[in-house]
């Protein structure tokens, strides 16, 4: 099944730094996050993610689509179900280096005030 249609063709020319605060901003959410921690545990129907995270099919919909679109997460058709899988492995090194940062800074996280 692949990524949704709707994603460029061909990818958006991007700097480094610009590329890097994408894949921040889709980590970012922490329903997302929630639902990779729930990908990486093994692949999910969309149903078992549904319940699982306690929000409606349309808005965790959306934050698998965002997923999806970002490459970190891949969905399969099996007949009329969907289940989805973590689609690059290089994402458990990540969520395992961002666990050891928060063991380390968790009193300064907590306190943070994002300003955009």
């Amino acid at each position: 099944m692949g990524r949704p249609s709707i994603i460029e063709v061909e990818p958006v020319p991007l700097p480094d730094e610009e590329l890097v605060a994408k894949l921040f901003r889709a980590l970012g959410d922490a329903t997302r996050l929630r639902i990779i921690e729930l990908l990486l545990e093994g692949p999910r129907y969309q149903k078992e993610i549904v319940e699982a995270v306690g929000l409606s099919q349309g808005q965790v919909s959306q934050h698998l689509a965002c997923l999806t679109w970002c490459g970190l997460v891949c969905a399969e058709r099996e007949g009329r179900l969907v289940r989805y899988r973590v689609d690059n492995p290089r994402i458990v090194a990540l969520v395992d280096l961002a666990r050891g940062f928060i063991n380390a800074t968790d009193a300064d996280i907590a306190s943070c005030r994002i300003v955009d």
